[in-house]
Protein backbone atom coordinates (compact mmCIF):
# COMPACT_ATOMS: atom_id res chain seq x y z
CA UNK A 1 0.00 0.00 0.00
CA UNK A 2 1.13 3.68 -0.51
CA UNK A 3 0.62 6.04 2.12
CA UNK A 4 0.84 9.84 2.03
CA UNK A 5 1.83 11.48 5.12
CA UNK A 6 0.40 14.95 5.05
CA UNK A 7 0.88 18.17 7.15
CA UNK A 8 -1.08 21.54 5.92
CA UNK A 9 0.14 25.10 5.45
CA UNK A 10 -0.16 27.10 8.64
CA UNK A 11 -2.24 29.77 7.06
CA UNK A 12 -0.18 32.39 7.66
CA UNK A 13 3.54 32.22 6.71
CA UNK A 14 5.66 29.41 5.12
CA UNK A 15 7.29 27.35 8.16
CA UNK A 16 11.09 27.29 7.69
CA UNK A 17 11.07 23.79 9.33
CA UNK A 18 9.09 20.56 8.71
CA UNK A 19 7.58 18.51 10.75
CA UNK A 20 9.02 15.93 12.98
CA UNK A 21 6.01 13.40 13.15
CA UNK A 22 6.05 12.65 9.42
CA UNK A 23 9.60 11.59 9.60
CA UNK A 24 8.98 9.65 12.79
CA UNK A 25 5.43 7.47 11.91
CA UNK A 26 7.42 6.72 8.12
CA UNK A 27 10.17 5.21 10.33
CA UNK A 28 7.73 3.18 11.96
CA UNK A 29 5.43 2.14 8.98
CA UNK A 30 5.73 -1.55 8.67
CA UNK A 31 7.88 -3.09 5.63
CA UNK A 32 6.05 -3.89 2.57
CA UNK A 33 4.57 -0.06 2.11
CA UNK A 34 5.51 2.73 0.45
CA UNK A 35 5.78 6.28 2.36
CA UNK A 36 6.03 9.49 1.07
CA UNK A 37 5.55 13.18 2.55
CA UNK A 38 3.84 15.85 1.71
CA UNK A 39 4.18 19.27 3.49
CA UNK A 40 2.38 22.41 2.98
CA UNK A 41 4.41 24.35 3.89
CA UNK A 42 6.74 23.16 1.71
CA UNK A 43 4.63 22.12 -1.22
CA UNK A 44 1.82 24.54 -1.46
CA UNK A 45 -1.21 22.77 -2.33
CA UNK A 46 -5.05 23.26 -2.30
CA UNK A 47 -8.16 20.87 -2.31
CA UNK A 48 -8.15 19.52 -5.83
CA UNK A 49 -4.51 19.67 -5.94
CA UNK A 50 -4.44 16.89 -3.13
CA UNK A 51 -7.37 14.88 -4.41
CA UNK A 52 -5.70 14.85 -7.97
CA UNK A 53 -2.37 13.60 -6.01
CA UNK A 54 -3.97 11.14 -4.15
CA UNK A 55 -5.51 9.52 -7.63
CA UNK A 56 -2.43 10.00 -9.58
CA UNK A 57 -0.25 8.39 -7.11
CA UNK A 58 -2.66 5.58 -6.33
CA UNK A 59 -2.52 6.51 -2.49
CA UNK A 60 -4.17 4.01 -0.38
CA UNK A 61 -3.85 5.63 2.86
CA UNK A 62 -3.67 9.66 3.91
CA UNK A 63 -2.41 10.35 7.52
CA UNK A 64 -2.44 14.03 8.20
CA UNK A 65 -1.67 15.67 11.64
CA UNK A 66 -2.30 19.20 12.14
CA UNK A 67 -2.50 21.70 15.47
CA UNK A 68 -5.54 23.76 16.52
CA UNK A 69 -4.29 26.88 13.93
CA UNK A 70 -3.97 24.26 11.15
CA UNK A 71 -7.14 22.53 11.71
CA UNK A 72 -9.81 24.06 9.43
CA UNK A 73 -7.21 23.37 6.15
CA UNK A 74 -6.43 19.85 7.65
CA UNK A 75 -10.62 19.26 7.43
CA UNK A 76 -11.07 20.38 3.59
CA UNK A 77 -8.14 18.69 2.69
CA UNK A 78 -9.28 15.33 4.19
CA UNK A 79 -13.05 16.04 3.00
CA UNK A 80 -11.72 16.15 -0.71
CA UNK A 81 -9.59 13.15 -0.19
CA UNK A 82 -12.03 11.06 1.30
CA UNK A 83 -14.40 12.21 -1.50
CA UNK A 84 -11.75 10.57 -4.55
CA UNK A 85 -12.82 7.37 -2.26
CA UNK A 86 -9.21 7.18 -0.17
CA UNK A 87 -9.45 6.79 3.99
CA UNK A 88 -7.85 9.60 6.05
CA UNK A 89 -7.01 8.93 9.40
CA UNK A 90 -6.03 12.11 11.38
CA UNK A 91 -4.10 12.65 14.75
CA UNK A 92 -2.43 15.14 16.99
CA UNK A 93 -3.20 17.14 19.54
CA UNK A 94 -6.40 19.25 18.58
CA UNK A 95 -8.04 15.85 17.27
CA UNK A 96 -6.94 13.96 20.64
CA UNK A 97 -9.17 16.67 22.67
CA UNK A 98 -11.36 17.09 19.41
CA UNK A 99 -12.23 13.13 18.07
CA UNK A 100 -15.84 13.66 18.06
CA UNK A 101 -15.47 16.80 15.73
CA UNK A 102 -13.20 14.70 13.33
CA UNK A 103 -15.41 11.91 13.18
CA UNK A 104 -18.96 14.17 12.76
CA UNK A 105 -20.28 12.68 16.13
CA UNK A 106 -21.04 16.43 17.08
CA UNK A 107 -23.42 17.12 14.20
CA UNK A 108 -21.10 18.15 12.47
CA UNK A 109 -19.77 15.98 8.89
CA UNK A 110 -17.24 13.73 9.53
CA UNK A 111 -13.69 14.93 8.18
CA UNK A 112 -11.61 11.53 8.93
CA UNK A 113 -12.48 8.02 8.76
CA UNK A 114 -10.13 7.02 11.87
CA UNK A 115 -8.44 9.67 14.63
CA UNK A 116 -5.42 9.07 16.40
CA UNK A 117 -5.23 9.72 20.00
CA UNK A 118 -2.46 10.77 21.98
CA UNK A 119 1.19 9.89 20.60
CA UNK A 120 1.01 7.65 17.88
CA UNK A 121 4.33 5.61 18.06
CA UNK A 122 2.43 2.15 19.08
CA UNK A 123 -0.95 2.86 17.33
CA UNK A 124 0.79 3.70 13.89
CA UNK A 125 1.66 0.47 12.84
CA UNK A 126 -1.60 -1.21 13.61
CA UNK A 127 -3.25 1.52 11.88
CA UNK A 128 -1.34 0.76 8.85
CA UNK A 129 -1.99 -2.92 8.50
CA UNK A 130 -5.83 -2.45 9.38
CA UNK A 131 -5.81 0.25 6.81
CA UNK A 132 -4.21 -2.15 4.18
CA UNK A 133 -7.05 -5.46 5.41
CA UNK A 134 -9.44 -2.57 4.90
CA UNK A 135 -10.70 -3.10 8.14
CA UNK A 136 -9.71 0.87 9.61
CA UNK A 137 -11.27 1.08 13.49
CA UNK A 138 -13.42 4.74 14.29
CA UNK A 139 -10.50 5.41 17.37
CA UNK A 140 -6.92 4.66 17.89
CA UNK A 141 -5.97 5.18 21.43
CA UNK A 142 -2.33 3.93 23.19
CA UNK A 143 -3.74 2.14 26.23
CA UNK A 144 -1.96 -0.91 28.09
CA UNK A 145 -3.80 -4.54 28.85
CA UNK A 146 -5.88 -2.73 31.22
CA UNK A 147 -7.58 -0.01 29.59
CA UNK A 148 -5.51 2.88 31.09
CA UNK A 149 -3.20 5.50 28.97
CA UNK A 150 0.64 4.68 28.16
CA UNK A 151 2.77 7.00 27.06
CA UNK A 152 5.69 5.25 24.83
CA UNK A 153 9.35 5.07 26.08
CA UNK A 154 11.63 6.70 23.67
CA UNK A 155 14.58 4.28 25.05
CA UNK A 156 14.18 2.58 21.81
CA UNK A 157 13.45 5.31 19.74
CA UNK A 158 13.30 4.44 15.71
CA UNK A 159 16.42 5.59 13.77
CA UNK A 160 15.02 7.97 11.22
CA UNK A 161 17.39 7.08 8.20
CA UNK A 162 17.87 11.05 6.68
CA UNK A 163 20.60 9.54 4.43
CA UNK A 164 17.88 7.82 2.50
CA UNK A 165 14.67 10.82 3.15
CA UNK A 166 14.25 13.16 -0.58
CA UNK A 167 14.99 16.34 1.46
CA UNK A 168 14.72 18.43 -1.54
CA UNK A 169 11.60 19.97 -0.55
CA UNK A 170 12.94 21.44 2.62
CA UNK A 171 16.41 23.16 1.04
CA UNK A 172 15.97 27.14 1.76
CA UNK A 173 18.47 27.92 -0.16
CA UNK A 174 17.15 29.53 -3.19
CA UNK A 175 17.20 26.99 -6.92
CA UNK A 176 19.00 30.07 -8.63
CA UNK A 177 22.10 30.15 -6.18
CA UNK A 178 22.36 26.87 -5.21
CA UNK A 179 25.43 25.77 -7.48
CA UNK A 180 27.30 29.58 -6.68
CA UNK A 181 26.68 28.97 -2.95
CA UNK A 182 27.54 25.08 -3.23
CA UNK A 183 31.62 26.57 -3.80
CA UNK A 184 31.54 29.16 -1.03
CA UNK A 185 33.14 28.04 2.52
CA UNK A 186 32.14 25.04 4.27
CA UNK A 187 29.65 24.83 0.67
CA UNK A 188 25.91 26.13 1.43
CA UNK A 189 24.44 24.54 -2.17
CA UNK A 190 21.86 23.26 0.78
CA UNK A 191 20.52 24.62 3.85
CA UNK A 192 18.15 23.02 5.88
CA UNK A 193 16.44 23.41 9.51
CA UNK A 194 15.67 19.63 10.49
CA UNK A 195 13.56 18.86 13.82
CA UNK A 196 14.22 16.25 15.98
CA UNK A 197 13.85 15.68 19.59
CA UNK A 198 15.23 14.66 22.81
CA UNK A 199 12.88 13.97 25.17
CA UNK A 200 9.12 14.50 25.78
CA UNK A 201 6.25 15.84 28.79
CA UNK A 202 6.56 18.95 30.71
CA UNK A 203 5.66 19.16 34.51
CA UNK A 204 5.09 23.08 34.57
CA UNK A 205 1.40 22.74 33.10
CA UNK A 206 0.80 26.43 32.16
CA UNK A 207 -2.43 27.63 31.80
CA UNK A 208 -2.68 28.09 27.90
CA UNK A 209 -0.86 24.85 26.82
CA UNK A 210 -1.38 21.65 25.66
CA UNK A 211 1.80 20.03 26.12
CA UNK A 212 1.24 18.71 29.71
CA UNK A 213 -2.16 17.55 28.44
CA UNK A 214 -0.70 15.87 25.41
CA UNK A 215 2.82 14.88 26.28
CA UNK A 216 2.00 14.25 30.17
CA UNK A 217 3.80 15.79 32.98
CA UNK A 218 5.88 13.05 33.30
CA UNK A 219 9.74 13.63 31.20
CA UNK A 220 10.75 10.60 29.22
CA UNK A 221 13.90 10.70 27.19
CA UNK A 222 16.07 9.12 24.10
CA UNK A 223 19.29 7.75 24.90
CA UNK A 224 22.11 10.02 24.60
CA UNK A 225 23.60 7.66 22.07
CA UNK A 226 20.67 7.88 20.00
CA UNK A 227 20.88 11.68 19.71
CA UNK A 228 24.35 11.59 18.66
CA UNK A 229 24.15 9.00 15.90
CA UNK A 230 20.98 11.52 14.47
CA UNK A 231 23.24 14.43 14.80
CA UNK A 232 26.47 12.99 12.89
CA UNK A 233 24.07 11.37 10.38
CA UNK A 234 22.66 14.50 9.54
CA UNK A 235 26.20 16.21 9.36
CA UNK A 236 27.26 13.91 7.19
CA UNK A 237 24.59 14.22 4.77
CA UNK A 238 25.09 18.27 4.54
CA UNK A 239 29.11 17.15 4.27
CA UNK A 240 27.97 14.71 1.17
CA UNK A 241 26.00 17.34 -0.64
CA UNK A 242 28.13 20.31 -0.16
CA UNK A 243 25.41 22.15 2.11
CA UNK A 244 24.47 22.69 5.73
CA UNK A 245 22.14 22.14 8.01
CA UNK A 246 20.90 23.09 11.62
CA UNK A 247 18.66 21.13 14.31
CA UNK A 248 15.54 22.49 16.06
CA UNK A 249 15.19 19.95 19.04
CA UNK A 250 11.69 20.39 19.17
CA UNK A 251 11.34 19.30 23.00
CA UNK A 252 8.77 21.42 24.75
CA UNK A 253 11.61 22.00 27.99
CA UNK A 254 15.31 21.04 26.38
CA UNK A 255 16.73 21.44 29.78
CA UNK A 256 14.03 20.71 31.77
CA UNK A 257 16.60 17.68 33.70
CA UNK A 258 19.51 19.95 33.71
CA UNK A 259 21.79 17.29 34.58
CA UNK A 260 20.51 14.54 31.83
CA UNK A 261 20.54 18.22 29.52
CA UNK A 262 24.41 18.41 30.19
CA UNK A 263 25.62 14.82 30.14
CA UNK A 264 24.06 14.66 26.28
CA UNK A 265 25.57 18.02 25.38
CA UNK A 266 28.82 16.76 27.13
CA UNK A 267 28.30 13.88 24.91
CA UNK A 268 27.81 15.28 21.83
CA UNK A 269 30.92 17.14 22.00
CA UNK A 270 33.04 14.55 23.03
CA UNK A 271 31.78 12.82 19.77
CA UNK A 272 32.39 15.68 17.59
CA UNK A 273 28.44 15.91 16.88
CA UNK A 274 28.09 19.85 16.88
CA UNK A 275 25.83 21.27 14.44
CA UNK A 276 24.12 24.47 14.82
CA UNK A 277 20.79 23.92 17.38
CA UNK A 278 17.62 26.29 18.52
CA UNK A 279 16.22 24.48 21.32
CA UNK A 280 13.34 25.52 23.82
CA UNK A 281 14.57 26.42 27.21
CA UNK A 282 12.70 28.10 30.11
CA UNK A 283 14.30 31.07 31.38
CA UNK A 284 14.77 29.92 35.03
CA UNK A 285 16.69 26.82 34.05
CA UNK A 286 19.61 29.15 31.96
CA UNK A 287 20.84 30.70 35.22
CA UNK A 288 23.23 27.44 34.99
CA UNK A 289 26.32 29.09 33.93
CA UNK A 290 27.99 25.35 33.35
CA UNK A 291 25.01 24.61 31.03
CA UNK A 292 25.07 27.94 29.55
CA UNK A 293 29.24 27.17 28.49
CA UNK A 294 27.96 23.61 27.38
CA UNK A 295 25.22 25.06 24.78
CA UNK A 296 27.46 27.25 23.39
CA UNK A 297 30.42 24.47 22.98
CA UNK A 298 27.83 22.12 21.49
CA UNK A 299 27.16 24.06 18.89
CA UNK A 300 23.74 25.81 20.52
CA UNK A 301 23.19 29.37 18.47
CA UNK A 302 19.85 30.39 19.01
CA UNK A 303 17.12 29.95 22.29
CA UNK A 304 13.64 29.90 22.35
CA UNK A 305 12.22 31.37 25.46
CA UNK A 306 8.79 31.55 26.55
CA UNK A 307 8.64 34.86 28.67
CA UNK A 308 5.36 35.56 27.89
CA UNK A 309 4.90 38.96 30.01
CA UNK A 310 7.24 41.42 32.04
CA UNK A 311 4.63 41.77 34.52
CA UNK A 312 4.63 38.84 37.50
CA UNK A 313 0.91 39.27 37.86
CA UNK A 314 0.20 38.05 34.75
CA UNK A 315 2.59 35.17 35.20
CA UNK A 316 0.83 34.05 37.94
CA UNK A 317 -2.04 34.21 36.54
CA UNK A 318 -1.25 31.56 34.16
CA UNK A 319 0.46 29.21 36.08
CA UNK A 320 3.91 30.69 35.04
CA UNK A 321 5.42 32.20 38.01
CA UNK A 322 8.45 30.51 38.03
CA UNK A 323 9.42 33.23 35.41
CA UNK A 324 10.83 36.03 36.89
CA UNK A 325 11.03 39.25 34.70
CA UNK A 326 13.61 40.50 36.75
CA UNK A 327 16.12 37.88 35.39
CA UNK A 328 15.49 38.39 31.85
CA UNK A 329 17.97 40.79 31.15
CA UNK A 330 20.75 39.07 32.97
CA UNK A 331 19.58 35.58 31.43
CA UNK A 332 20.01 37.41 27.56
CA UNK A 333 23.32 38.90 28.73
CA UNK A 334 24.58 35.67 29.71
CA UNK A 335 23.61 33.89 26.70
CA UNK A 336 25.37 36.82 24.30
CA UNK A 337 28.49 36.50 26.02
CA UNK A 338 28.96 33.09 24.56
CA UNK A 339 27.48 34.11 21.00
CA UNK A 340 24.23 32.79 21.79
CA UNK A 341 20.97 34.57 21.21
CA UNK A 342 17.59 34.47 21.74
CA UNK A 343 14.30 34.13 19.94
CA UNK A 344 11.91 36.24 22.78
CA UNK A 345 8.31 35.25 23.14
CA UNK A 346 5.50 37.27 24.24
CA UNK A 347 1.61 37.05 24.71
CA UNK A 348 -0.56 40.18 25.04
CA UNK A 349 -4.41 40.15 26.10
CA UNK A 350 -3.60 38.64 29.37
CA UNK A 351 -5.89 39.83 32.59
CA UNK A 352 -3.61 42.43 33.88
CA UNK A 353 -2.83 43.81 30.65
CA UNK A 354 -3.79 47.07 29.51
CA UNK A 355 -3.06 49.45 26.60
CA UNK A 356 0.13 50.55 26.43
CA UNK A 357 1.58 46.80 27.12
CA UNK A 358 3.28 47.24 23.63
CA UNK A 359 5.58 50.00 24.58
CA UNK A 360 6.48 49.15 28.27
CA UNK A 361 7.17 45.30 27.04
CA UNK A 362 9.82 47.40 24.11
CA UNK A 363 11.19 49.78 26.77
CA UNK A 364 12.67 46.62 28.30
CA UNK A 365 13.48 44.66 24.88
CA UNK A 366 15.96 47.68 23.98
CA UNK A 367 18.17 47.09 27.18
CA UNK A 368 18.61 43.47 26.51
CA UNK A 369 20.88 41.83 23.74
CA UNK A 370 19.45 41.74 20.29
CA UNK A 371 17.69 38.98 19.54
CA UNK A 372 14.45 37.56 17.35
CA UNK A 373 11.11 39.55 19.71
CA UNK A 374 7.75 37.42 18.59
CA UNK A 375 4.50 38.84 20.07
CA UNK A 376 1.14 36.50 19.92
CA UNK A 377 -1.91 36.58 21.64
CA UNK A 378 -3.73 34.81 24.41
CA UNK A 379 -5.53 32.33 23.02
CA UNK A 380 -7.63 29.39 24.45
CA UNK A 381 -6.70 25.76 23.36
CA UNK A 382 -9.28 23.35 23.29
CA UNK A 383 -9.22 21.43 26.85
CA UNK A 384 -6.77 23.40 28.19
CA UNK A 385 -7.21 25.29 31.79
CA UNK A 386 -7.10 28.54 30.48
CA UNK A 387 -10.17 27.41 28.11
CA UNK A 388 -12.13 25.77 30.35
CA UNK A 389 -11.63 28.85 32.71
CA UNK A 390 -12.99 31.34 30.21
CA UNK A 391 -15.99 29.39 28.95
CA UNK A 392 -17.16 28.86 32.45
CA UNK A 393 -16.76 32.63 33.17
CA UNK A 394 -18.45 33.07 29.43
CA UNK A 395 -15.30 35.10 28.53
CA UNK A 396 -15.42 33.26 24.79
CA UNK A 397 -16.19 35.31 22.10
CA UNK A 398 -15.65 32.74 19.61
CA UNK A 399 -15.83 29.13 21.39
CA UNK A 400 -14.79 27.62 18.20
CA UNK A 401 -12.31 29.65 16.59
CA UNK A 402 -10.18 26.39 14.91
CA UNK A 403 -13.32 26.26 12.58
CA UNK A 404 -12.89 29.94 10.84
CA UNK A 405 -8.55 30.35 11.80
CA UNK A 406 -7.85 33.90 11.36
CA UNK A 407 -4.45 34.63 11.92
CA UNK A 408 -4.14 37.12 14.96
CA UNK A 409 -7.22 37.51 16.58
CA UNK A 410 -8.48 37.10 19.58
CA UNK A 411 -11.31 34.24 20.52
CA UNK A 412 -12.13 35.64 23.98
CA UNK A 413 -12.88 39.30 26.05
CA UNK A 414 -9.94 40.71 27.97
CA UNK A 415 -10.72 41.94 31.13
CA UNK A 416 -8.37 45.27 30.71
CA UNK A 417 -8.77 45.87 27.05
CA UNK A 418 -10.84 45.54 24.29
CA UNK A 419 -10.22 42.98 21.60
CA UNK A 420 -9.45 45.85 18.75
CA UNK A 421 -7.11 47.22 21.70
CA UNK A 422 -4.92 44.10 22.55
CA UNK A 423 -4.94 43.91 18.49
CA UNK A 424 -3.40 46.58 18.22
CA UNK A 425 -0.60 46.19 20.97
CA UNK A 426 0.29 43.53 18.97
CA UNK A 427 1.04 45.39 15.52
CA UNK A 428 2.97 47.98 17.31
CA UNK A 429 5.21 45.44 18.87
CA UNK A 430 5.63 43.30 15.73
CA UNK A 431 6.22 47.02 13.84
CA UNK A 432 8.35 48.55 16.04
CA UNK A 433 10.65 45.48 16.30
CA UNK A 434 10.84 44.75 12.89
CA UNK A 435 10.99 48.47 11.56
CA UNK A 436 14.00 49.30 8.94
CA UNK A 437 15.42 51.36 11.86
CA UNK A 438 15.42 48.30 14.67
CA UNK A 439 16.65 45.91 12.12
CA UNK A 440 19.47 48.67 11.48
CA UNK A 441 19.90 49.07 15.73
CA UNK A 442 20.13 44.96 15.71
CA UNK A 443 22.64 44.78 13.39
CA UNK A 444 24.71 47.40 14.62
CA UNK A 445 24.92 46.50 18.57
CA UNK A 446 26.83 43.49 17.14
CA UNK A 447 29.53 45.84 15.53
CA UNK A 448 32.34 44.53 18.14
CA UNK A 449 31.34 40.64 16.43
CA UNK A 450 32.65 39.09 13.38
CA UNK A 451 30.61 40.09 10.14
CA UNK A 452 28.63 36.56 10.05
CA UNK A 453 27.03 37.48 13.57
CA UNK A 454 25.76 40.42 12.08
CA UNK A 455 24.42 38.95 8.90
CA UNK A 456 22.99 36.33 10.86
CA UNK A 457 20.84 38.73 12.85
CA UNK A 458 19.73 40.42 9.74
CA UNK A 459 18.63 37.62 7.75
CA UNK A 460 17.20 35.77 10.81
CA UNK A 461 14.84 39.45 11.48
CA UNK A 462 13.67 38.98 7.87
CA UNK A 463 12.51 35.93 8.55
CA UNK A 464 10.86 36.41 11.43
CA UNK A 465 9.49 39.05 10.40
CA UNK A 466 7.12 37.85 7.68
CA UNK A 467 5.16 35.82 10.65
CA UNK A 468 3.54 38.91 11.09
CA UNK A 469 3.92 40.84 7.89
CA UNK A 470 3.72 38.16 5.41
CA UNK A 471 6.67 37.88 2.86
CA UNK A 472 5.12 35.17 0.48
CA UNK A 473 5.80 36.48 -2.78
CA UNK A 474 9.00 38.11 -4.94
CA UNK A 475 7.05 42.12 -4.51
CA UNK A 476 6.88 41.44 -1.18
CA UNK A 477 10.24 40.17 -0.68
CA UNK A 478 11.25 43.32 -2.65
CA UNK A 479 9.64 45.75 -0.94
CA UNK A 480 10.86 44.30 2.83
CA UNK A 481 14.00 44.67 0.77
CA UNK A 482 14.18 47.80 -0.53
CA UNK A 483 13.10 49.26 2.87
CA UNK A 484 16.11 47.50 4.59
CA UNK A 485 18.29 48.81 1.74
CA UNK A 486 20.77 51.18 3.76
CA UNK A 487 21.40 48.08 6.07
CA UNK A 488 22.08 45.57 3.49
CA UNK A 489 24.63 47.66 1.32
CA UNK A 490 26.29 48.28 4.87
CA UNK A 491 26.70 44.49 5.41
CA UNK A 492 27.31 43.72 1.54
CA UNK A 493 30.07 46.90 1.12
CA UNK A 494 31.76 45.09 4.63
CA UNK A 495 31.52 41.63 3.31
CA UNK A 496 33.52 42.93 0.15
CA UNK A 497 35.95 44.25 1.84
CA UNK A 498 36.66 41.50 3.89
CA UNK A 499 36.63 39.33 0.83
CA UNK A 500 39.12 41.65 -0.74
CA UNK A 501 41.18 41.76 2.00
CA UNK A 502 41.66 38.13 2.48
CA UNK A 503 42.42 37.67 -1.71
CA UNK A 504 44.90 40.35 -1.68
CA UNK A 505 46.96 38.86 1.56
CA UNK A 506 46.62 35.26 -0.42
CA UNK A 507 47.66 37.24 -3.82
CA UNK A 508 50.43 38.81 -1.45
CA UNK A 509 51.49 34.81 0.31
CA UNK A 510 51.59 33.12 -3.19
CA UNK A 511 53.90 36.25 -4.57
CA UNK A 512 56.46 36.03 -1.81
CA UNK A 513 56.48 32.27 -2.07
CA UNK A 514 57.12 31.98 -5.46
CA UNK A 515 59.89 34.62 -5.00
CA UNK A 516 61.65 32.01 -2.56
CA UNK A 517 60.83 29.11 -4.70
CA UNK A 518 62.81 31.04 -7.71
CA UNK A 519 65.88 32.42 -5.00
Amino acid sequence: MKILLYNPDNGVTRNFMPHLWMFLLQSLTPEGHEVVLIDGNAQPMDEAGIARYVREHNIGLVGIGAMTRMIAKAYRMADAIRAVGVPVVMGGPHVTEEADEALGRNGGPRHADAVALGEADETWPRIVEDAARGQLKDVYAPVDAFGQERKPSLQEYPAIPWDKINLGQFNLVPKMAAHTLQRIGDGWGTFRIIPMESGRGCPYGCEFCTVTGFFGDSIRFRTNESVVNELLLLKAVAKSEGGQIAVFFIDDNFAINIKRTKSLLRDIIAAGAQVHWVAQISANLLRDEELVDLIAASGGKWVFIGMESIDPTNLAGVNKGFNKPGEYAAVLERLAQRNVYAITSFIFGMDNDTVGVAERTMKEIRTWPAGLPIFGLLTPLPATPLYKKLEAAGRLTRPKHWQEFIPFEMAHTPLKMTIAEAHAEVKAGWARSYSPEAMAQAVDSLKDKPLGYRINIFIARMCFRGIYFPQMGPVAWMKVIYQNRRTIFSLVKEGFATWHGRSSSAAADLAVGSRVDGD
